[in-house]
């Protein structure tokens, strides 16, 4: 067979092409402004020349050193697009910044990547103005896309380019990189830094291709041509979870919301829009849910929406599809497996009901992907849907270390990764015989109660299940008698009106007693990290410091004795 390098020059080729025609919206607050793929391939045939011969970007084979790395501080726009699919097939390295990260983390990932050229939105280069002191000396240009205050950037020792400047009337063809060697870096993205610093995972060409194929599959995405992608989940989150390219790849027309993303602005572009598909967190569908319930949108040709990131809880998924005919398609992944590894697609042939455990699990992982689960002590966990273990994956879009730095060897701690080149989730679960995953907590926030184990994940979802609660999210907190017992801290709906004992009552038929939580609190919305997960880390320094209200109520209504753990006594 052929030597066929399978390369992001080829999906910029086919999708500006072959699907020329099809088109990107960008909302502007008021509706959507479109460009054809055709045009997002012209004018990025004039951005790689521009960035090739003015800005001095380096395009290599893969070899350490020989590629410069473009850094963008960009919301889900139609310039960030153009950056998404040129960059890589020119042969260049993308890396996506988060402007949600703090300063310190963010000039880390610039440093350890070793941009030399950032491009921002010119409404977030605000954002960027605090790392501007500790941009490392790599970075030699800032590219503003739009217009801004320019004296924002003062004390920027390079060059500042405007980015339609640069786009200007170049070539409209460039000599992409087609032959690139797959296995060179196409993208590398970074890792929250919910503890430490930030990692950074290196996508290769080859992986991002095979990914994109895995994705377009009826076990994941299942998208065509036909389809209107709305990609809520930000392009700067673990490469926009394929997104982007898969939009380029199969001819789908894409809506992006830009930096439109109230729960209002979004129902309004589903309704304007009328797309078929989209995705996002969990919090996004929580916030907009309230919005679709007190107000009238026509959102039926929303057809699914996939949600991951974290476990979603599945009386979520259950308004939707009662409420507004949408059904939700559950699914798992990591920056550490670019994204999406796992889609929860029901088997054919079920009932309601059968099939309903199957869509709230976290799915089936793809052919490729390989996956177990392993004990505490280290033994293989059988896949009988019961036995749970921390889940190990490996395959051709799993990393097998970490980004070391410029010009440095990857690094492989051993709490990431297995010596025998499996990488080490943190998540605990159960596989059911037929590959399913269903997570039950993550290792570090599962709560050791007098030697038994409360899942959060459970808890904050039967807690979801109460009409009047927004969010929910329980953490661990130290208990003098037990070691941790469970922390509730919950947001409710605008128009609810009850309290923690309400809450706890609502528990008490539904989980043992000695899982209820004795600590509770009602915030006004809950703390979340830059990607949107809830942020438990927060919310047990919040508890420590003592900085917002805890009611301290008994686990049984009424007041009765606490029931202890399995096992363990009050005596």
């Amino acid at each position: 067979m052929s030597d066929f390098p399978l390369t992001a020059a080829r999906i910029l080729r086919y999708g500006s092409g072959v699907h020329g025609t099809s088109s990107v919206s960008t909302w502007n607050g008021e509706g959507f402004v479109r460009r054809s793929y055709g045009e997002v391939g012209e004018r990025g045939a004039r951005l790689a020349h521009a960035l090739r011969d003015r800005l001095g970007v380096r395009v290599g084979t893969g070899g350490t050193g020989e590629q410069s790395v473009i850094g963008t501080l960009m919301w889900n726009n139609t310039r960030h697009l153009e950056l998404f699919v040129t960059v890589p097939a020119m042969g260049a390295v993308l890396h996506t910044l988060n402007p949600r990260m703090s300063s310190r983390h963010m000039a880390y990932t610039l440093g350890n990547a070793g941009d030399e050229v950032i491009v921002v939105d010119a409404g977030l280069v605000e954002a960027l103005v605090p790392v501007l002191p500790e941009l490392p000396r790599s970075v030699r240009h800032i590219v503003v896309a739009g217009a801004s205050d320019r004296e924002l950037l003062a004390g920027f020792a390079g060059e500042v380019h405007d980015y339609e400047e640069l786009v200007g009337e170049g070539p409209l063809d460039y000599p992409w990189a087609e032959q690139l060697d797959e296995d060179a870096a196409a993208v590398v993205c970074y890792t929250s830094g919910t503890t430490g610093h930030p990692k950074g995972v290196v996508y290769s060409h080859r992986a991002m291709y095979l990914h994109c194929l895995q994705l377009v599959a009826p076990s994941h995405y299942n998208v065509s041509q036909r389809d209107v992608l709305f990609p809520v989940a930000p392009m700067f989150h673990v490469s926009g979870w394929g997104i982007p390219h898969v939009a380029f790849l199969t001819g789908a027309d894409l809506l992006l919301p830009d930096r439109h993303i109230q729960a209002a602005s979004l129902a309004r572009m589903i309704e304007q829009g009328r797309p078929t598909f989209s995705a996002a967190v969990p919090t996004v569908w929580a916030s907009l849910l309230e919005e679709l319930d007190t107000h009238t949108y026509d959102t039926s040709s929303l057809r699914t929406v996939f949600t991951g990131g974290f476990a979603c809880p599945p009386a979520l998924m259950a308004a939707y599809r009662d409420r507004h005919s949408i059904q939700f398609l559950h699914g798992w992944g990591m920056t550490e497996t670019l994204g999406v590894v796992s889609a929860a697609v029901p088997p054919g042939g079920l009932d309601a009901d059968e099939e309903w455990t199957y869509r709230v699990s976290q799915g089936r992982f793809s052919a490729s992907t390989r996956f177990r689960l392993v004990g505490s002590d280290g033994a293989l966990v059988p896949h009988d849907g019961v036995s749970m273990g921390e889940l190990q994956v490996c395959g051709p879009d799993v990393t097998h270390a970490y980004h070391g730095g410029v010009n440095a060897p990857p690094i492989r701690p051993a709490d990431n990764f297995t010596s025998d080149g499996w990488l080490r989730t943190g998540d605990i679960g159960k596989i059911s015989p037929d590959g399913f995953l269903t997570l039950t907590d993550r290792v570090k926030d599962v709560i050791k109660s007098g030697g038994e184990y409360i899942s959060s994940i459970d808890l904050e979802n039967t807690l979801m299940e109460h009409p009047a609660v927004s969010e929910a999210v329980v953490v661990a907190v130290p208990d003098e008698r037990w070691g941790e017992r469970p922390l509730a801290a919950v947001s409710l709906r605008e128009d609810a009106d009850i309290g923690p004992e309400e809450l706890r009552d609502f528990l008490a038929h539904r989980i043992d007693a000695w899982m209820m939580p004795e600590r509770w609190t009602i915030l006004r919305t809950v703390p979340k990290t830059s990607v949107g997960k809830y942020d438990k880390r927060h919310v047990q320094d919040q508890y420590r410091k003592g900085e917002f209200d805890v009611v301290h109520l008994s686990r049984r209504p009424g007041g009765s004795p606490p029931t202890a753990p399995p096992e363990h006594t009050d005596g």
